[in-house]
């Protein structure tokens, strides 16, 4: 399915390739590296970049989803990427998309083009809740409030294009980072504060594969994610981890050789593990890190299990990873109790993020 509404614009279905050396993966690096350049044009840095070999295993079919993705070409030139992924868990009636455009192909009727092949792939696939993020750089212009009360976006170009279409605001999403080569002396006093804290409990670390004795535990924390942390009124399946998808997850990482460490505190008494958190690079150890989830469930918060497994999981990361310069990381602006955490361990904000959803009809 492609479409040429614009002069000179094809939206091209992305061929994924079983390897990035296969003589049909130049799509694929081409859309890689206008990702990379979108990100820093609206980020103002490259730390959110990734190889096309490391963001491979992630495109691979998945039974969980499904994903389709569109290449803008405009005059014979790679400009952008349209996406949506649709998940394939039991009464699902959602769908989750993205366009995103280097600013020279602002203006030009792609981004219209690309929403029409979204809503037309939603509708094809039955799903009537469709939600989207984008980042919505700092402006002194006006603003709109999130309706849970917490953080606000500039009422800015992306916005004028969500509205328009009959979207809704319902989060606003915190990107923090840490200092890795900063002051670690907060660190270790939460640290040993969060130790003496949660003297029930023990902190254990791995990376993927992940442990036998560990993948059921690993596997029931990973399902919460969807419905334990802060959502507002966006809508998420309640997902079903297993064996067979913490193994398909941990290759993500060691297929990409990205590495990825879990810290996790497990209670002493049950062996039970209740609560996580995951710090990943590149394969280019001197990258940005990227701290992905991070949960406590809920008949174990209370102590201080949050910051005992982000501080542990940090004073590892830095021996682990000496030539990584900082961490980020992404919060609902709602979800007081983490970034509390964060801002006491000494994450400092650098951008925001709008959660948009509308219903269809």
């Amino acid at each position: 399915m492609n479409t040429t509404t614009t002069t000179g614009l094809e939206l091209r279905p992305l061929v994924i390739p079983a390897s990035i050396d296969a003589a049909d993966a130049s799509d694929f690096v081409a859309m890689v590296d206008v990702r990379n350049r979108v990100f820093e044009e609206i980020d103002g840095h490259g730390d959110e970049a990734i190889t096309a070999a490391e963001l491979l295993p992630h495109y691979q079919p998945d039974p969980d989803q499904l994903r389709f993705m569109w290449v803008a070409i405009l005059d014979g030139e790679f400009v952008g990427r349209v996406a949506v992924d649709i998940p394939q868990h039991e009464g699902s009636k959602t769908a989750f998309w993205l366009i995103e455009l280097l600013r020279k192909a602002w203006g030009k009727g792609i981004g219209a083009a690309g929403y029409e092949l979204i809503e037309q792939t939603v509708r094809e696939h039955g799903r009537t809740v469709l939600q989207s993020w984008a980042s919505h750089p700092a402006s002194d212009g006006p603003h709109i409030e999130a309706p849970t009360g917490f953080g606000s976006i500039p009422d800015d170009r992306a916005a004028h294009f969500y509205r328009r279409r009959g979207y809704t605001l319902e989060q606003v999403e915190r990107n923090s980072a840490f200092d890795l080569r900063g002051d670690w002396a907060d660190v270790e006093r939460l640290h040993a504060e969060a130790l003496e804290a949660s003297r029930d409990y023990r902190v254990v670390q791995w990376s993927p594969p992940t442990p036998a004795e560990y993948v059921d535990g690993y596997a029931w924390m990973k399902s919460r994610m969807a419905t334990d942390a802060p959502a507002a009124e966006m809508e998420f399946d309640e997902e079903v981890w297993d064996a067979a998808r913490v193994a398909r997850h941990d290759a993500l990482y060691t297929d990409s050789e990205r590495l990825l460490l879990v810290t996790a505190a497990q209670h002493i008494e049950t062996g039970e593990l209740c609560a996580f958190n995951e710090l990943v690079v590149g394969k280019d150890r001197t990258e940005a890190s990227h701290q992905e989830d991070t949960l406590v469930l809920k008949d174990h918060r209370g102590h201080k299990l949050g910051t005992l497994v982000k501080c542990a999981g940090l004073l590892t990361w830095r021996d682990l990873v000496p030539d990584s310069h900082r961490v980020l990381t992404y919060n609902a602006e709602e979800n007081r109790p983490m970034l509390d955490i964060n801002e006491a361990i000494g994450f400092a904000p650098i951008a925001y993020g709008g959660a948009w959803k509308k219903v269809l009809t």
